[in-house]
């Protein structure tokens, strides 16, 4: 299970998830919190099957977010039925009650995670070319590493789709070939990176790496 990167609040209101679960089956589900942050939250009450790194989405009364799988309660234990999440848009408002600030030594270690877990927040624009499809669809990350992105679509492709991307990142245009890797509903899709050249490698890791340099 992931580490706690900032306060916590202990509360229980109803939200519902959706999205693809790790058989590639659509579901939805009404469950409850157990607690949230500014950046996460727990839930339990949660059967669909998951694992970590999947996307899900979660709406609250009329707000709407998506979130990442962070950890899932192993079965047959306290914690079965619960999964860790990780807010992919924190600057969205999401929840109408307040949360707790985050403390110094919180905002310190949730850095040293971002340091640790290349994955950072990133709005790119994106040119996607599925497997045999000469028009680009175009869109834009949520996120980005080294390994892969999240690309948000209103219309997601379906897992497994081969794609050849044409990714921006300043003035820049990388060319990478990945793959869909999961699906959130009216959110977008996860594609890992399959093959990245040298170059790209180069300028993905020189322009991650401009990004982790902002001040906190």
């Amino acid at each position: 299970m992931g580490k706690r990167r900032e306060p916590r609040k202990e509360i229980s209101v109803p939200v519902r998830i959706f999205g693809t679960d790790s058989g590639g089956q659509i579901f939805s589900e009404k469950v409850n919190t157990v607690n949230v942050s500014r950046h996460g939250a727990e839930l339990s009450g949660v059967k669909a099957l998951l694992k970590a790194e999947e996307i899900v989405g979660l709406t609250y009364g009329l707000n709407k977010g998506h979130f990442r799988v962070q950890w899932v309660g192993p079965p047959a234990t306290p914690k079965a039925g619960h999964v860790g999440l990780l807010n992919l848009s924190p600057e969205k408002v999401l929840w109408d009650f307040p949360l707790p600030l985050a403390t110094l030594d919180a905002t310190v270690r949730e850095a040293q995670d971002r340091r640790r877990h290349p994955r950072i927040k990133s709005n790119n624009s994106v040119e996607i070319y599925p497997s045999g499809q000469n028009t680009p669809i175009r869109a834009r990350t949520a996120d980005l590493s080294m390994g892969g992105c999240f690309i948000e679509m209103s219309t997601p492709l379906s897992v497994g789709t081969a794609v050849r991307l044409g990714l921006w990142v300043g003035e820049t245009k990388l060319w990478i070939n990945g793959k869909v890797v999961s699906l959130a509903p009216g959110f977008g899709n996860g594609v890992t990176f399959l093959q990245v050249g040298e170059m790209e490698q180069a300028e993905l890791k020189k322009f991650l790496s401009s990004l982790t340099r902002l001040p906190i």
